[in-house]
């Protein structure tokens, strides 16, 4: 299943394997991995608890 990351971006959510949230010198990312290697990452983000509730709305998560 393909969604949209952004203007330039689709991901294939099957093939994701993991997904991290980091702490990186320009800010918090949202990066997207198959298997070893980073194929995706997300916009800058202020705060782990903004790129977080990021993530949950982006996979339709409901808590």
């Amino acid at each position: 299943m393909f969604v949209k990351l952004n203007d330039r971006v689709y991901l294939n959510l099957s093939r994701i394997t993991r997904i991290k949230i980091d702490q990186v010198e320009d800010g918090i990312r949202i990066r997207f991995y198959e298997g070893q290697d980073q194929v995706a990452k997300s916009q800058k983000f202020a705060s782990i608890e903004e790129a977080d509730q990021w993530l949950e709305k982006f996979l339709k998560i409901e808590k």
